[in-house]
Order: C-alpha cells, then structure tokens, then sequence
C-alpha cells in the first residue's frame, strides 16, 4: 500500500495539483476511512481517482455513488449518480437539440 501512496504522490507533485513536499508517510488520508469501508476495499478510491483528474463536484459525485452502490447504498446510489448526470447535463449541454437514439446511430453508422 507504502508504493501505491508513494506513486500517486509524486504524480499529484508531477501535475502540480499538491505543492508541498510533504512525504509520502504523512499522506494517509486514504488509507483510513470513517464510517465504513465501502471505498477503502476498492483496487482504486474515487478520491484518488476524482482529485487526479480535477473533475468539478457533480462529476465526482456521480463517479462516488457508481463505485459505491453494490457495496453501500444499492439502487439509491445508482438513482443518486443519474441525478448528478442529469445535472451535469443540464449544465453542460442543456443549448444542444435533442436527438432521438435513432437518429444518433444513424449519424454515428455514416
């Protein structure tokens, strides 16, 4: 677990996301979690994937609620990231025309 800290530190220095020089041993929040361990046992915490990427809140969220539902909340977790889609498409694409599925594929088969 030491080497998975170690390596996803120095990428967040690499990127700059973090610019102390903290060490590795003091970056531990991810190796604790309260209330559970519904993120603690996956191969990769949404966390670590979500501040890696800089992704704003209602993407993170969404990701959050997919990784979780099968261990936690079950089908409210997955109603909780469709609505933080559908959020994030109202903000992001509300402007576009909508297209029916068949008009998608026929445009995407071309």
């Amino acid at each position: 677990m030491k080497k998975l800290y170690n390596k996803i530190y120095k990428k967040l220095i690499e990127k700059e996301i973090i610019m102390n020089q903290t060490s590795a041993k003091e970056f531990s929040a991810l190796s604790k979690q309260i209330g559970g361990s519904h993120y603690k046992d996956l191969t990769y915490q949404p966390s670590e994937f979500i501040n890696g990427n800089r992704l704003l809140f209602a993407e993170g969220n969404a990701i959050k609620y997919i990784c979780r539902h099968s261990r936690k909340g079950g089908k409210e977790d997955l109603e909780k990231a469709k609505h933080y889609i559908d959020m994030i498409i109202e903000r992001d694409y509300l402007d576009q025309p909508k297209q029916s599925w068949i008009d998608g594929y026929k445009k995407w088969k071309k």
